[in-house]
């Protein structure tokens, strides 16, 4: 097993986020150095040269901390950005094409909204599955909930590395712990929170990490 796939074994909590805020580089030292294991830059309306100078940040910072750093929706700047990996979504490039893209090293993560798409993904070249969204999400508008059924369905049948997300905070995260999930991704509770620290540490806590 390669390195980053024994990192993403022993992943917990990963972050979703933009790059647009003033503390950026403050803020992805904060979070990482509290307990952030996978760190994802997400920006859809980004052209592709001001998302690639932004990258270097958090490359820059996840090399500071240990963690693995991934980019939403696009291989081309995953390769150009150097990330240990690239999340694909359901309307996004094919998993296929996107490992033709960037190899067999790197990362592969796969958004799934119910239990058809999670039972494809296992026969995809995905390394890792995210579940959800457990709860409604304002990061997912229009996307309706799938529960703890979806968390509890991931526990019982999902060989590879998987992430519960959607609308998770300290509180919601222990409920989808309690129904099997071991790793969760997160936004909003850590970009918005007062206390990064505070949060980080609550989310860890939740999970039994």
């Amino acid at each position: 097993m390669s390195a980053r796939r024994e990192r993403l074994q022993a992943a917990r909590l990963y972050l979703v986020c933009g790059g647009q805020r003033p503390d950026l580089d403050s803020f992805l030292d904060l979070a990482l150095a509290s307990g952030v294991d996978v760190l994802q830059l997400r920006e859809k309306q980004m052209e592709a040269r001001p998302l690639l100078a932004l990258a270097e940040h958090f490359r820059a910072a996840c090399d500071r901390h240990g963690a693995l750093f991934v980019i939403n929706d696009r291989p081309d700047l995953a390769i150009a950005a150097g990330a240990d990996g690239v999340h694909v979504g359901q309307d996004d490039l094919p998993p296929g094409v996107a490992r033709d893209l960037v190899g067999d090293e790197m990362l592969i993560g796969r958004s799934t909204h119910a239990p058809a798409q999670m039972r494809a993904a296992l026969a995809e070249p995905v390394d890792y599955l995210c579940v959800g969204p457990v709860h409604a999400t304002p990061t997912k508008p229009g996307r309706p909930a799938t529960g703890l059924d979806s968390v509890r369905l991931a526990a019982a049948e999902c060989a590879k590395p998987w992430f519960a997300i959607g609308g998770l905070d300290p509180q919601t995260a222990k409920e989808a712990a309690n129904a099997g999930a071991r790793r969760i991704v997160v936004v909003r509770a850590i970009e918005q929170a007062a206390d990064v620290e505070g949060a980080v540490r609550a989310l860890r806590s939740a999970i039994g990490a």
